[in-house]
């Protein structure tokens, strides 16, 4: 055997050891249920601060405003990212192979 084979050899006993699998990172579901949660926490808070504001109880009307205001506009755009997710999948079902 010469050299070169030995060495040839060598590098293909490297090449097919088994590699190291690594974890997926988070994926896009994940990030989008957490995004979903977040924005429905906000929902549910600003509600809950209407309520106690028709109550009677002293809280700041305007912080109140600001928090509903907050939250209504993460749920469009969480709406509006839903819509756009719908039309990107919609458009790669509509491609010929």
């Amino acid at each position: 055997m010469t050299v070169e084979a030995i060495s040839a050899g060598a590098a293909m006993a490297e090449a097919l050891k088994p590699v190291e699998v690594q974890q997926p990172a988070a994926g896009f579901g994940n990030w989008f249920t957490a995004e979903l949660e977040k924005v429905n926490t906000g929902l549910v808070q600003s509600d809950q601060e209407a309520q106690r504001l028709a109550l009677g109880e002293p809280l700041n009307l305007h912080e109140v405003m600001i928090h509903m205001e907050e939250a209504k506009l993460s749920f469009q755009l969480l709406a509006a990212v839903r819509n756009r997710m719908l039309e990107a999948y919609q458009e790669v079902m509509r491609t010929q192979v």
